[in-house]
């Protein structure tokens, strides 16, 4: 194994196609160079650790000195604020989560999701009827990046008039989670912090409307709370409303955006998915599999020395988990570069596992099958106009920053 794959892996020369780099990764299971992380990249190997309660999700179980080149990647656009519950460890994490949790999906509130399909449905229609010319569009600026952000508004209650502010905002936060080594850093900064500090002064202001005028939304009912042990502190509610906006949104345009891009790519199956609408259910836990939008899972640390692979790893040392490698391990998964939506045996590691599993995979597997199979029923004939396309810097939230595709027309809805 080369000294250098890590390196490899966050170049963006490879951003296109980092699979060949898991694969050499996978001949080492635990691949460790001396002063970086410790890489993971087998699929049982890494469905052990993420429900591991020795591994911590805490910055501050680091030790001093653990080399880790991604700090910081999965910040929320929020470190302004306390760390949201993706970034803790239990007792702290499971309160907050399931303070969150009680709004957004069963017990509690088990229609949420399934209640926003008209509304997910009528933004669908109007993105896709708003394309304008047939034979120039960018599926990542005119649909995938407007259509999450239009569901968050509506799930927290920021009212529609505030919704241009509210994409401003996510756009320049999300921004803020790619490297760009041409740009002045200091620039960006300060462009990132004033978008952080008007967010959280909208949403503070808004969290205070709502505690005074409580909705049916899920930001009312966050900020009401349920009895003195069940509510959040202003500061906590910020910070889990920016981890809902920046990574739920984000997680979701990648997701989309991979998904067209596979299926341009496989027309067979674009025909498949117009012809039995169906198939999208299978079809995105397929492409949670072949594509996943979060690749890898940086920062995360042994509370005690631990043994993977015939391995010991030091408490406190950096790890990664390679969720994109597990994903096309063939000791898991047969034929696991083939994107075949009809795979029986689908248990991916697209959406994480155990206590950190993705909260909002019940809305975004929605948008995603909505998505997919609106945008294939409704573009006639359409055709990728550069293949590879352009794609984010960003390593670990990996998709297209533009998908360019042509098409012969849009079929009415």
């Amino acid at each position: 194994m080369k000294q250098g794959i890590l390196s490899d892996i966050l170049d963006y020369s490879n951003r296109a196609n980092p699979y060949p780099l898991y694969a050499e990764l996978r001949k080492t299971p635990v691949f460790h160079d001396g002063d970086g992380p410790y890489v993971i990249s087998t699929y049982h190997h890494i469905q052990s650790l993420l429900h591991d309660p020795r591994l911590s999700s805490e910055a501050r179980n680091l030790a001093a000195g653990a080399g880790d080149p991604l700090a910081g990647a999965e910040d929320e656009g929020a470190s302004a604020l306390p760390p949201s519950f993706l970034k803790l460890d239990p007792p702290e994490h499971d309160r907050l989560r399931r303070m969150t949790n009680r709004p957004f999906g069963p017990p509690h509130s088990p229609h949420r999701v399934d209640d926003m399909r008209g509304f997910l449905h009528t933004t669908v229609t109007g993105l896709i009827d708003n394309l304008g010319d047939p034979e120039r569009i960018d599926l990542v600026d005119q649909f995938a990046y407007p259509f999450p952000v239009t569901m968050i508004c509506r799930l927290l209650g920021v009212p529609r008039e505030d919704e241009a502010r509210f994409h401003v905002w996510a756009d320049t936060l999300a921004a803020s989670l790619d490297p760009y080594p041409g740009a002045d850093p200091k620039e960006r900064e300060k462009t990132t912090h004033d978008a952080r500090m008007e967010l959280g002064m909208y949403l503070a202001g808004l969290i205070e409307e709502r505690r005074k005028n409580p909705g049916e939304d899920m930001l009312s009912q966050l900020a009401v709370g349920h009895g003195q042990d069940e509510t959040m502190s202003t500061m906590e509610l910020l910070s889990t409303a920016a981890l809902l906006l920046i990574a739920g949104h984000e997680t979701t345009v990648n997701l989309i955006t991979n998904g067209m891009l596979t299926l341009l790519r496989n027309p067979d199956v674009l025909r498949q998915l117009r012809e039995t609408p169906d198939l999208a259910v299978p079809l995105v836990e397929e492409l949670l599999r072949f594509e996943p939008p979060v690749q890898l899972l940086p920062q995360r640390t042994p509370l005690a020395d631990i043994e993977v692979g015939g391995v010991t790893i030091p408490k406190g040392s950096s790890m990664w988990l390679i969720l994109a490698s597990g994903n096309r391990d063939p000791d898991r998964f047969e034929n696991p570069d083939r994107f075949d939506p009809y795979r029986k045996d689908i248990q991916h590691l697209g959406l994480g596992s155990g206590i950190h599993s993705c909260f909002g995979a019940p809305l975004a597997r929605l948008e995603a099958q909505l998505a997919l199979t609106e945008l294939t029923r409704r573009l006639e004939n359409p055709r990728l106009v550069e293949d590879p396309p352009p794609y984010r810097q960003n390593a670990v939230l990996r998709g297209p920053r533009h998908l360019r595709i042509t098409c012969d027309g849009v079929r009415p809805s």
